[in-house]
């Protein structure tokens, strides 16, 4: 998705609350690490992702993800040593045929919740949205009935897929158990974050997840 077509469609003023409900229509920046950050999806060579067969796996499900879910579209990613970036934009509008029950090569099944996500800035109290669903707190259920096309449920099944197809092929593999979302709130944002994932390569020296090969 093109950074000129977010542009003022998914205008948020607020990230993390327990009146949002992340099946909402939205864009959302997501981080995935490894297990103690271990180096399973390869390694960074001449600022460049040299990718593993696990590294592999990761970076082609995950181009997968709008066939299995319904209204998503991808924005920028990319896969590193011990994690990945991407954007996931949910967008009620969009007609997706998909069937992810009978699909073999894919897995809804949801193994993990959120981690808490980066602070914002919180709406006006004064908003009607914010007035109409502050007190359904659907936010405070997102454990509990975590939902069939959330962002939960999206990065659930794209975690358990890579992990089905790493343990069936024998390759080591183990997912760090939570993950962290952003809400993207305007374009600016969009743009920082598209351009934060591009250089991310070639900014691996100084990444706040970089770790030593073990």
């Amino acid at each position: 998705m093109s950074k000129e077509r977010f542009q003022n469609k998914y205008r948020i003023s607020s990230v993390r609350a327990q009146w949002w409900d992340y099946g909402w229509s939205g864009a959302y920046f997501i981080t995935i690490c490894t297990q103690d950050r271990e180096h399973y999806f390869g390694e960074i060579q001449n600022n460049k992702m040299v990718l593993s067969k696990v590294g592999i796996i990761a970076d082609l499900l995950w181009y997968q993800i709008p066939i299995h879910h319904k209204n998503i579209e991808l924005g920028d990613f990319v896969v590193m040593p011990n994690h990945i970036h991407g954007i996931l934009i949910i967008d009620k509008q969009l007609n997706n045929n998909v069937n992810i029950a009978n699909d073999a090569n894919y897995t809804n099944d949801v193994e993990t919740g959120h981690a808490l996500s980066l602070p914002a800035t919180s709406p006006s109290s004064t908003s009607p949205l914010l007035s109409t669903v502050k007190s359904q707190n659907p936010g405070s259920q997102r454990f509990q009935n975590i939902g069939k096309n959330t962002i939960s449920s999206i990065v659930g099944s794209y975690k358990s897929a890579v992990t089905k197809h790493a343990n069936r092929l024998g390759y080591p593999h183990q997912w760090q158990k939570l993950f962290y979302d952003n809400i993207i709130r305007d374009n600016n944002q969009y743009q920082r974050i598209s351009d934060y994932i591009v250089s991310n390569p070639e900014n691996w020296a100084k990444d706040k997840f970089k770790t030593e090969d073990k």
